[in-house]
């Protein structure tokens, strides 16, 4: 399985996106600072991820997700989590 996900910076509240084969490890990687692209914005927390079989399915999703229309779905369908404290 491919999974797109979605992480919360729980530091500045902002949104990640991001695909990965191991979901569990890449969260901690994340967290751990192992990824120059987020160290700063640590600690993360899992609010959304998606399965697929294919990976450019996979892909082609995570790409979406990071355009204005993506971000707008993520945004509405995920109104109630967002709304939560971190």
């Amino acid at each position: 399985m491919i999974y797109v996900y979605v992480l919360r910076s729980l530091q500045d509240k902002d949104l990640y996106i991001g695909v990965t084969e191991n979901l569990e490890n890449r969260i901690k990687e994340h967290n751990l600072g192992l990824e120059s692209s987020t160290r700063p914005r640590r600690p993360f927390k899992l609010i959304y991820y998606e399965a697929f079989l294919s990976r450019n399915d996979a892909f082609n999703r995570e790409k979406y997700l990071k355009t204005g229309w993506g971000r707008k779905h993520l945004r509405h369908a995920l109104k109630e989590t967002l709304s939560l404290p971190c």
